[in-house]
């Protein structure tokens, strides 16, 4: 951290009445944000740091799909980039819900700093067992069934408009597949023809899929960002973090990222009872979903999250030298090959097959991870 970046920090905290608090940095991710827990005298609380600059622009409400593109990655698929204000925006939209998304106690927009909610260590991640793991797993339903019972906001207050999740920005994001991984697993350049080819595919699939009214979207809803809080109750025992991406889109996006978890095995039975338990949650609040249609876009939805994680994955090992991302891809590979066996994906199937042999779907071999 830059000396400048360290006084603007200090400044901040001292304002927000934390500057004589002890900190404590913690692990990093794959983002250029970092967090530092807080603790003065006891009452604990988190350091959110997004540099500003470290990012590419996002979108401004009613860009083109052409003006997207010009602005760069973060503005096609409709990510926050250093824009702490829609974390707090949806903070504020799911607190008001009831759900447990973290309090913010300072902020400061311009600078890229805020003062937050402390959650505590109990990643879903880290205390899942076979003994808990269909409560919790439920309980994570549950909250998605709240958020689904209404319809999407246009904004979320005070003035952040809930960007669509839409065509331009998934097709940007399983392009990151062919760019990316087919380099790395094959060891050779993906030619344009390729990248149609699968785009068009891809086009031809996610029109039907993106019809229904859009939900509330966490976006990446999945063991590392659910924190248990078994002092709560109800749909406040589960802690939200990470959410700062959140979109409008599809009601089968997170559910998938729940059950399709690219970091930890979810056994096939707990992926079958939370699917299970949140569409008998959507029918006790009166919003009955049709379950082979909805079976069907969540079919559509886990390829295309899984087929963009590969992507990232590895790009996040050519480009960024964390090998350790690597280690995932045999597990979401795992699913995507299993994803691809629906039948509305089977022109998809057919280009995988084609493109990239089963036995290079995975780690790639010789890389030390």
């Amino acid at each position: 951290m830059s000396a400048e970046r360290t006084g603007a920090m200090d400044a901040f905290l001292k304002q927000a009445g934390w500057g004589a608090a002890v900190r404590t940095p913690m692990p990093g991710d794959a983002s250029t944000r970092r967090y530092i827990r807080l603790d003065r005298g006891g009452r604990m609380a988190m350091l959110m740091d997004q540099p500003q600059g470290a990012e590419a622009p996002v979108a401004p409400a009613g860009a083109s799909a052409e003006e997207r593109r010009a602005l760069g990655y973060n503005a096609v698929a409709r990510l926050a980039g250093a824009d702490v204000g829609r974390f707090v925006a949806a903070s504020n939209y799911m607190r008001a819900q009831g759900l447990s998304a973290p309090e913010i106690y300072a902020a400061d927009l311009e600078g890229g700093f805020l003062v937050i909610e402390d959650l505590g260590d109990a990643l879903y991640a880290d205390v899942v067992t076979k003994g808990n793991e269909r409560e919790l797993y439920a309980a994570a339903a549950d909250v998605l069934a709240t958020l689904h019972a209404k319809g999407a906001p246009s904004v979320l207050p005070p003035d952040k408009p809930l960007h669509v999740y839409d065509e331009t920005a998934m097709l940007a994001e399983t392009d990151l597949l062919p760019e990316w991984f087919i380099p790395v697993a094959l060891g050779r350049a993906v030619t344009s023809e390729e990248i149609s080819e699968h785009r068009a595919r891809w086009r031809a699939v996610l029109h039907e899929a993106l019809k229904p009214s859009p939900v509330f979207v966490h976006r990446d809803y999945h063991a590392q960002n659910l924190i248990w809080l078994p002092s709560r109750s109800g749909l406040a025992r589960v802690g939200l973090i990470d959410f700062q991406d959140a979109v409008a889109g599809s009601k089968a996006y997170d559910l998938i990222s729940l059950v399709e978890d690219a970091r930890r095995d979810v056994p096939r039975d707990i992926a079958e009872s939370t699917t299970a338990h949140y569409l008998r949650a959507m029918r006790a609040q009166g919003m009955p979903l049709d379950e082979g249609a909805y079976r069907s876009q969540m079919a559509v939805m886990a390829a295309q999250r899984n087929a963009k994680i590969a992507g990232i994955f590895a790009r996040l090992f050519k480009r960024d030298a964390k090998p350790r991302y690597l280690g995932y891809l045999p597990r979401v590979w795992g699913y995507l090959n299993r994803d691809l066996e629906d039948p509305a994906l089977r022109d998809l199937k057919a280009w995988y097959d084609r493109a990239i042999p089963r036995e290079k779907r995975g780690a790639p071999q010789g890389v030390a991870i």
